[in-house]
C-alpha cells in the first residue's frame, strides 16, 4: 500500500532536523517493499556491509538503536524490510545520476620540470565563512607561494582540476610508492560547470559533453582552456589521508571510506547521511541496488540528485564520466521517522 504524502516545509527544514536553502514545497511518498523494481534480487548482505562502516558514526537514537542491531542480525534483508520504511523525496527535480571515481595523478613530493603543480592544503585565511579569492586569484596571485602549503605537486593542470571536482585521490609518486589526498576545504565560491560553459558557448551540444571530450579540448586550446577552467571559480583544497589502507575505497564527507557501487553521494539537505538509498538508474545500462550515503558533492543538490561512486583508476573514470542517467531515489528511513512525516489525518 502507498500513502502519499505532501508536506510543505517551512523554510525547507529536512528529514536531518537541519535547514535546506530551498524555500520550497517537498513531497513524501512512503512505499512498501514491493513497490521497489528489482528489490528481492539484490545484495542485501553487501548493502548491510556498507551501512555498517558508517553507522557508528550516527548519533541519534534510532540510528544508534538500528546500527546495534545490524551488528547482530543474520538476515540482511529481513533487517531492512522489519526496522526501515522506504520514503521517496521529491522537490519537483527530475532524478538524475552521474558518476563519480577516485582518481590517480602521476606526481612528486618535490618540484621539478615535469612535475609542476602543487595540490594545496587550504591556508588559514581560507577558512572564513565567507568567499574566499577566487580559482583565478589563487592560481595567479602569489599568495600560496612561499608558505609550505603544498602537499605534492603533479605533472598536468587539466587532471589536477578534475580532482578537485572529485574531492580525492591517489598520487603515483616516481619511486612506486603513492600518497593520498582527500577533500581538505574550499575557497567558499559556486561551483560552475565548464561542460555546461561549453554547451552555453555552442562549442558542444549537451549530449556530446564528458569528462574526456572537456580535457581533450582543453590540452587541444591551452588558452581558451585554461580561461575555460578559470570559469568554476570554486577551488578545492586537500589534505593528506595516506593512512587509509590501499585496498579501502577513499574517504567520503563522513570521514570514512567508501565503496565502489554500494555508496553514493546525495544532497544532506533531504538525504541523511549513512541512511540507505535504493536507486532505480535507467538508462542504457540500467542499475537496481540498495546504496549508502556516504558522500556528498558540491553539484550534488536536490532530492532526487546522487552521484554513484564507481572506485579508483582510470577505468572507474571512464565509466563514471559516461553516466548521467534518469531514475528515482528512495532513501529508506527507521520506521517512526518515516512516518512521523505522516500528517495527523492519515494516521
Amino acid at each position: 500500500m502507498r500513502r502519499a504524502i505532501r508536506a510543505a516545509l517551512v523554510a525547507g527544514m529536512t528529514l536531518a532536523g537541519t535547514m535546506s536553502a530551498a524555500d520550497t514545497e517537498t513531497t513524501y511518498e512512503i512505499l512498501d517493499f514491493a513497490d521497489l523494481d528489482g528489490w528481492a534480487e539484490d545484495d542485501h548482505a553487501a548493502a548491510l556491509s556498507v551501512f555498517l562502516e558508517t553507522c557508528g558514526d550516527l548519533r541519534e537514537p534510532d540510528w544508534v538503536s538500528l546500527c546495534a542491531v545490524a551488528r547482530e542480525t543474520s538476515d540482511a534483508r529481513d533487517f531492512f524490510e522489519l526496522f526501515f520504511r522506504p520514503v521517496q523525496i521529491g522537490d519537483g527535480g527530475e532524478g538524475l545520476f552521474t558518476g563519480y571515481f577516485e582518481p590517480e595523478l602521476d606526481g612528486a613530493l618535490s618540484p621539478g620540470p615535469r612535475y609542476r603543480y602543487p595540490i594545496y592544503r587550504m591556508p588559514p585565511e581560507a577558512q572564513g565563512t565567507g568567499p574566499w579569492l577566487s580559482r583565478r586569484d589563487i592560481l595567479n596571485s602569489g599568495v600560496m607561494s612561499g608558505r609550505g602549503l603544498e602537499i605534492a605537486w603533479v605533472d598536468d593542470p587539466v587532471e589536477l582540476f578534475f580532482l578537485q571536482i572529485q574531492g580525492s585521490g591517489r598520487i603515483r609518486l616516481p619511486d612506486g610508492r603513492h600518497i593520498r589526498v582527500g577533500y581538505g576545504g574550499a575557497n567558499g565560491h559556486p561551483y560552475r560547470s565548464v561542460g555546461q560553459e561549453l554547451v552555453r558557448r555552442g562549442t558542444f551540444n549537451a549530449h556530446q559533453v564528458s569528462a574526456q571530450r572537456i580535457k581533450s579540448w582543453v590540452r587541444s586550446n591551452p588558452f581558451d582552456g585554461q580561461e575555460l577552467l578559470y570559469h568554476n571559480p570554486s577551488y578545492v583544497f586537500f589534505r593528506e589521508v595516506s593512512e587509509v589502507p590501499a585496498e579501502k575505497g577513499p574517504l567520503g564527507a563522513m570521514n570514512r571510506s567508501i565503496t565502489a557501487m554500494r555508496s553514493i553521494a546525495v544532497d544532506p539537505s533531504f538525504t541523511p547521511l549513512g541512511a540507505p538509498v535504493w536507486i532505480e538508474k535507467d538508462g542504457a545500462s540500467p542499475l537496481r541496488r540498495l546504496m549508502i550515503a556516504q558522500d556528498t558533492g558540491s553539484a550534488i543538490k536536490g532530492a532526487q540528485r546522487a552521484d554513484i561512486f564507481f572506485g579508483t583508476g582510470d577505468e572507474a573514470g571512464r565509466l563514471a564520466g559516461q553516466l548521467k542517467d534518469p531514475g528515482r531515489l528512495v532513501v529508506f528511513l527507521p520506521i517512526q521517522r518515516a512516518y512521523a512525516l505522516l500528517p495527523e489525518s492519515v494516521l
